[in-house]
């Protein structure tokens, strides 16, 4: 094949070593191959920038390998003259029968010599701070939900019913219960008085069900759940005053993010830390929602179409958008809430998923517009299929509905 990049290298990265290889211009048409491998330490990796900087390599490719590349990529992003691509290890899969380390790296160095290669995104300095943040959030919040199911399992083990008559076993009055119970007291009339606010209206159905059989090790393991939740919280609180300072040089797109039906400030900061601000690196919101894996798959073989599954994609900016679609849905009067129900009514009363998950491309899409073309979110109103629909086809649409239901329908004008 035609040699796109004169010098080039590719590296097949470890956690502990990175074999290298660089191919450049030898005797006529040969090309010239050396490999060469280094440790992952920072001085190794200052040796192997030098020495590809030596070579007048101008382009380098690597696989995305857990999070071993980002050393690497951040010692080689900072060498003038020299463009790293961090490649999909799904796209430049090796020749079977030949997989060594040595021989992957040579792949991946011919591969970029012929221009096969195609870079994945990888976001500025400022948004990956702001993506490594927000990811370990959620894993906190996750953590909390597990502990405050531990809880109920622990009430559930020794027959207090609280979560059958409270929504929040967390809540104020349920702590002051389950402190409580923690300090000895037996009494289920006692521990009722807790109660406050609207849930005195309860106190009959909460001495029914805080009696039961809570014994010393129910105590400590309750004890132990709420001390965890307790410091969850605090980190929480802690990263979101940290996650406010990083984000404050795009608080403008955050608050145009916030602007759209069912996107709420911690989905907007989300949505900006997987992606950022800078649209120019998709050049189309289809681009972007095929990144994101927010679309339909295309496998098609001898005229038959296989699967339209969507590919995995950025796994936290597509469950951030399918809460927020499930949460646009619900809205009254817009047009995502009038889009999920026109899905809802094509896909049948299965299709609740599907449907969600198509208006979570379509909220990507208008965050695309909005940060591409910066500009605000008007919305096309809940009458949007309405108005685009003519007389006569919503006409037959209502009349089925109601013969469906069983009533006859017979039309006349109006006086």
């Amino acid at each position: 094949m035609e040699v796109m990049v004169a010098r080039c290298a590719g590296l097949d990265v470890h956690k502990d070593t990175v074999m290298a290889c660089v191919r450049t211009p030898g005797r006529g048409r040969q090309r010239r191959q050396e490999v060469r491998e280094f440790r992952t330490f920072t001085g190794a990796l200052r040796a192997l920038r030098a020495w590809l900087a030596g070579e007048g390599v101008t382009q380098v490719a690597m696989e995305a390998t857990g999070i071993y590349w980002k050393p690497v990529w951040h010692m080689l992003v900072e060498a003038p003259g020299l463009e790293p691509l961090l490649v999909n290890a799904h796209h430049v899969k090796n020749v079977p029968g030949r997989k060594t380390d040595v021989s992957d790296a040579v792949w991946l160095a011919q591969l970029c010599e012929c221009g096969l290669l195609r870079g994945s995104f990888v976001p500025p300095p400022v948004i990956a701070e702001l993506r490594d943040l927000t990811r370990y959030r959620k894993k906190l919040i996750e953590d909390r939900t597990r502990e405050t199911q531990r809880v109920q399992k622990v009430l559930e083990d020794a027959g207090i019913k609280l979560d059958s008559v409270v929504s929040d076993v967390l809540g104020m009055s349920s702590r002051r219960m389950l402190a409580g119970l923690i300090a000895g007291v037996a009494d289920p009339a006692v521990l009722a008085e807790h109660a406050h606010g609207s849930m005195r209206r309860k106190i009959p159905e909460l001495r029914a069900a805080l009696e039961g059989g809570f014994a010393a090790h129910h105590a400590l393991l309750v004890r132990m759940h709420l001390t965890h939740i307790d410091h969850l919280n605090l980190a929480i609180e802690q990263l979101d005053a940290e996650i406010d300072r990083v984000i404050a040089p795009f608080a403008r797109q955050l608050e145009r993010l916030t602007t759209i039906p069912g996107v709420g400030k911690r989905t907007a900061e989300v949505v900006i830390a997987e992606i950022g601000v800078d649209m120019t690196r998709f050049p189309t919101a289809a681009h972007l929602a095929s990144w994101a894996g927010m679309c339909p798959g295309n496998h098609e073989s001898a005229g038959k179409r296989a699967s339209g599954r969507a590919r995995k994609g950025d796994a936290a900016l597509r469950a951030a958008l399918c809460e927020a679609a499930w949460s646009a849905s619900r809205t009254r009067d817009t047009y995502l809430s009038a889009h999920y129900w026109h899905l809802l009514r094509r896909f049948g009363k299965k299709g609740q998923a599907k449907a969600a998950f198509a208006v979570g491309h379509t909220l990507l899409v208008i965050i695309w517009h909005l940060l591409a073309r910066d500009c605000d979110y008007h919305d096309l109103g809940a009458d949007h299929y309405d108005r685009r629909s003519d007389a006569k086809t919503r006409e037959h649409y209502y009349i089925r509905q109601l013969e469906a239901l069983g009533h006859k329908v017979s039309l006349g004008p109006v006086a």
